[in-house]
This record gives C-alpha cells, structure tokens and sequence, in this order.
C-alpha cells in the first residue's frame, strides 16, 4: 500500500517510529502529550508508535509529572538495556574498545598497546589489529556478560580513507600506515565470533570523532563545524548537518611548504610532517631536544609540554622546545585558516590526545594565527575551541555509527523488518532485563 507521496505505509510507520526514537533520545523523558507536538504527529500516532515500542522493550516509562488540574502524566525514555553498541578507535599508539548501552553509558573497557618502537608497518600489521579486535570485543561482552545477539553493531574508527565495495565491504586506504586495500570488514567477519548479522560500521576516525562531538560535545547546537583529530597524526571531519555523519578530510596532507619536510605519507610539505605529534618530537631532537628514551608519543609530548611551560616559576622554558611548539602554532594557525576560508564553519573544535595536550597550552596563539591568515568576514564568524568529551570521543563517536542506523531503521534491524525480533534476540533481552 502507497502513501500518496510516494512513500509506502511501512516507510510512514519506520519515519514515525524513528521520529520518536530520535526526540526520546536527545530530549527525553517525554510524554506522550508532549511528544506528539515536538514530533509533528497526532496523539493517537504516538500512542501507537510508543505502544509498539513499549512492547519491543525499545522504550520504558520513567516516572510522571504532575498536569494542570488531571491526572499525573507518564514520562517515556529510551531503555538503556534494550541495545548495545561497541565503539573501537584503531589509534596510533593503542586500540581502545568499549562496549555501550544504548543511554551510552560505557559497560566494558578493554585496551590493547600497540608497539611504540620499530617500524610503523609492524606496528599496524594486519593481522595483528585484527587479533586485538577479535579478542577485545570477546573481553568486552565477557566482562558486562551482554549476549552477542543485543548487539546493535560494531562500530570501528581506523587511519585513511575508507572505500566500500559489494564483494569486501568497507576497505581501509591507509597510506601512512601501510594499509593498501585492506578489506577490513570482510576479516573481522572472517575472525571475530559473532553472529553473522551484527554489522560492522567501519570509518575513519576523524568522523567518528565529529559524530560525537556534534551530537554530544562541543559541537552541539552548532548548524556546520570542522572536527580536527590531532594525534601523531592530523586529520579532520566537516559537518554541515549537525545530525549526518559528516565527511573526512585528508586535511593532514595539505601542503604547507612547497618542498618541505618528508610526510609519512612519502609526499613533502604536509601539515602532518610539521604538526603531527610525531613529527613534533623529531623537530624537537633535530632541533637538539632530548625528548625522554623509550617513551611513547603521548609520554615524550607531555614531556615536551612540560620543558617548554614549565610550571616551577623559578624554572627557565626549553628555548628548543618552546621555538619548535611556536612554529608549530603558526602552522596550525594557517591549516585552521584554509578550513575557515573553504568551509566556513561556525565553529571549528580541537579534539584528539595530542590536541587536547596542546590545546590547553597554545590554543590562543593558534587562532590568533588563523585569524591572520583567514579572509576576515569568515574568520570572525568562527569559533574556535577545544572539544569536551576527552582522549576518547573517537571510541563513543565509533560506536554511534551503529545507533545511528538502528534509528534510521525506526529500532528495528534490517535483517527483522518488517518481521517483529528473532527469536533468540527476544530470548536475550528477557533474560537480559529479567530480575
């Protein structure tokens, strides 16, 4: 049966339903009288909507509220226990996987180290991440003991670019990593044990990044931003829909100077090879620092930091450390300028382990860059800031990819529409909510 838009009655309902999923999520508790209005439908669509839902054990009472002169209104939310989502940032230094009701309330947290010393191509060996992933996310669901099958998705932030194709699904192009094609989804298939139709979400981790900060942190309210994810690496997400996923940008390879320094990604002149932590360090011990021995990125950069401001009044700055970070900022000022002048965004926030150390030491000093070099009518129409939700907004970025299609699927799973829960998905969220 067809609407007369075009639009068949079962799109209607999944609208509907998704409609509701989304309000209840981002403003609930809400009841049904205030609902209907927010949403634009009538009370007795909500009533049905919320009744299929109550039943699915997508969406629970939370208490009441007093009314003018009747009865106490019942208050709606989303329940938290009906879904489960695991976010993975594939970093530079570690693998983070986390695990996630769906009020995105972490359950479960296991990290695994990636080698700090060697070459890179050993360090991000194929089959090595994909042994930590198999085993973290069976650690994960072991330690929250959530079945496999409330699983909502298993969403996965990695370096590069991310192609898809029908016969390998999404496909990693991470040249600075070593990682040529790499049909990453089809070997998580191949080697984690979970149940054929818990899909993978795959993305680079600059959008995941923005995905959470837009819906979460310091993006929120903002109509367009850019999301810079600054690691040992630098990368970035536009967002010009504050609820779409965004798109990344290779932001880290554009060129700064013509002929300059040697990019891990084998071209010259990036940002990257100049801004990135990684190359920071390496300024820093060419320029004659003594950044500490067999310290990891995050350790040598707080070291860094610490040569450069110290906080002992008394003690003099590293005059190395201090000229490589002021260089350091002028580049980055004038990156952040060609972002305002090509997207002009109204906001532009800094997240990442490395951005967030530095942020809160030359933030200022950045944007006073960018806005010299930026054309002045976008520049003063952007902020620039740092994000809020820490060193691990890629994880909870990662794992909203999968939320964000359930509710485009009106809280239901491709694979079940229009049929109501499989068995054994039913029989695991009764045993999950069960006393």
């Amino acid at each position: 049966m067809h609407a007369r838009s075009g639009r068949t009655v079962r799109d209607l309902r999944r609208e509907n339903r998704t409609a509701v999923l989304r309000r209840l999520y981002f403003d609930g508790p809400m009841s049904r009288l205030t609902l209907g209005p927010a949403i634009g439908l009538s009370s007795g669509s909500v009533s049905n909507v919320v009744a299929e839902l109550v039943a699915e054990g997508l969406v629970e009472e939370a208490g009441s509220v007093d009314s003018a002169g009747g009865r106490p209104r019942t208050l709606l939310r989303i329940s938290p226990g009906s879904g489960f989502m695991i976010g993975v940032d594939v970093g530079e230094t570690r693998i983070r996987i986390e695990l996630f009701d769906l009020a995105l309330t972490e359950l479960a947290r296991t990290e695994r180290p990636l080698a700090s010393s060697g070459p890179r191509t050993a360090r991000y060996d194929v089959d090595l991440v994909v042994a930590h992933l198999r085993e973290g996310i069976a650690e994960v669901l072991r330690t929250a003991e959530v079945p496999a099958e409330l699983l909502l998705g298993v969403g996965v932030g990695v370096p590069g670019i991310v192609a898809r194709t029908p016969e390998d699904g999404a496909v990693v192009h991470g040249q600075t990593v070593d990682w040529d094609a790499v049909p990453l989804e089809r070997l998580l298939r191949e080697h984690v044990e979970l149940p054929a139709s818990v899909p993978y979400w795959i993305d680079n981790g600059a959008k995941t990044l923005g995905q959470a900060e837009m819906w979460f942190g310091a993006g929120r309210g903002a109509r367009s931003a850019v999301v810079v994810l600054f690691g040992s690496g630098v990368g970035a997400c536009v967002v010009t829909d504050p609820m779409g996923p965004g798109r990344a940008l290779e932001w880290g390879h554009l060129t700064v100077r013509v002929r300059g320094r040697r990019c891990r990604c084998g071209s010259q002149g990036c940002l990257e090879a100049y801004a990135g932590a990684e190359a920071l360090l390496e300024r820093w011990r060419e320029a004659g620092g003594r950044p500490p021995e067999d310290a990891d990125e995050e350790t040598a950069l707080t070291a860094m930091l610490a040569a450069a401001y110290p906080t002992d009044a008394g003690t003099a700055p590293d005059a190395t450390a201090l000229a490589v970070l002021e260089e350091t900022a002028e580049f980055l000022g004038a990156g952040f300028a060609d972002l305002i002048n090509l997207f002009q965004p109204e906001r532009i926030l800094v997240g990442g382990w490395a951005g967030l150390q530095l942020g809160t030491r030359f933030l200022e000093t950045v944007t006073g860059y960018a806005r010299a070099y930026a054309l002045r009518y976008p520049a003063s129409r952007t902020g620039i800031g740092l994000g809020t939700l820490g060193p691990e907004a890629v994880t909870v970025g990662a794992a909203l990819l999968p939320l964000v299609d359930f509710f485009a699927q009106g809280g239901r799973r491709p694979e079940t529409e229009p049929a109501p829960p499989s068995p054994a998905w039913q029989t695991a969220l009764r045993d999950r909510v069960s006393p």
